[in-house]
């Protein structure tokens, strides 16, 4: 089967999944991992294609969340001078549609900030710029209600011609909706790294020397990346904000990147299964541990099971189990040849 025949496959089995799953605790699960995939998918866009390891990705969730939560819910805002702003609410669509351009301009921000130079610059700018948006949340409190959260923030609502609207308020609603919006994003990351600029994405990640010579334009092409994956990051924070209902400036918490880290990890940065399959598992993986184990346990056993990954297939499950399927090694890139000449030397 093509790769396109085991998306539709996949997609259906995951559709099915309501329709014989009742337990509502399991439903929220797959609701909330699947949020999480999306914004892994999108980290997975910069750090499996790109190479370049955004440790403040959460910035761009928590922004989503938020810009999508304030445009739904209105708001009153003073300014200096005596200004005041005042926002009416606008449907939850429209905030969705809002998080991601927000979102997508911070990402054209950061990029361009931090791709003109090189080195950890982009490491750095990319944790300075989700600390500063934790603190705009945390202390702007007459907008974003400071640490008492937002609150209330309403369902999606679909608004059907001839029909009328209604709110998508249950699991099973909101799983489809998850479920929608990640197989779009699934589709344009694999349209786009199949695509010219996806190989102008992966020869800077292989060698940006060479790239560069052969006419690749670093910055534009850094940026341009971080702009998307900004942008999906932003959806899945909308997402989020309007099935939790309620946020808070803990949306920006570092422990919310190091999620996405270990599943693009354990799953096989740079391939496009691979956020969905280490989504799942360790998105899952708590459910399977709670009844079995105190909480102590669970996470030495959520760390040993990563090790674990990690040192049986280095390259993540999807990538190290295609290869061992194929039963072939891939071609080697550069750096690794380099490291396997290194080792037989030494």
């Amino acid at each position: 089967m093509n790769r396109f025949t085991v998306f539709v496959v996949g997609v259906l089995v995951f559709a099915s999944i309501p329709l014989w799953l009742s337990d509502p605790y399991l439903l929220n699960t797959l609701v909330t991992t699947g949020i999480f995939i999306i914004a892994a998918m999108s980290f997975n866009l910069l750090l499996g294609y790109t190479g370049q390891l955004s440790l403040g990705h959460t910035a761009f969730f928590g922004i989503g969340a938020y810009v999508s939560a304030l445009t739904s819910l209105g708001f009153d805002v003073g300014l200096p001078g005596g200004f005041r702003i005042v926002h009416e609410p606008w449907p939850a669509v429209t905030g969705f549609a809002l998080a991601v351009v927000a979102t997508a301009l911070c990402g054209y921000f950061v990029g361009r900030l931090s791709f003109r130079v090189r080195g950890a610059y982009f490491v750095i700018v990319s944790i300075s710029f989700a600390e500063v948006m934790r603190l705009i949340a945390l202390n702007w409190v007459e907008l974003t209600q400071g640490p008492l959260a937002l609150t209330g923030i309403p369902f999606f609502t679909l608004e059907l011609p001839g029909v009328g609207s209604f709110a998508l308020r249950t699991k099973s609603q909101n799983f489809y909706v998850v479920l929608a919006i990640g197989a779009a994003a699934y589709l344009l990351i694999s349209r786009l790294v199949h695509s010219p600029f996806g190989r102008a994405m992966r020869a800077l990640k292989e060698n940006e020397t060479l790239a560069v010579s052969a006419g690749v334009d670093v910055t534009r092409t850094l940026t341009l990346a971080t702009v998307i994956s900004a942008a999906i990051a932003g959806a899945a924070g909308s997402l989020y904000a309007h099935y939790i209902r309620i946020i808070d400036p803990e949306v920006f918490m570092f422990l919310n990147t190091v999620t996405m880290v270990i599943m693009v990890v354990s799953g096989g940065k740079g391939s496009l299964a691979g956020p969905v399959v280490g989504g799942l598992i360790f998105g899952l993986l708590p459910v399977a541990l709670r009844p079995i184990m105190a909480p102590e346990a669970q996470w030495i056993t959520y760390g040993v099971v990563l090790i674990v990954i990690l040192f049986v297939l280095p390259r993540g499950i999807v990538p190290s189990l295609a290869e061992r399927f194929r039963g072939r090694v891939g071609k080697p890139t550069a750096v690794g040849l380099f490291q396997r000449n290194a080792e037989e030397r030494a």
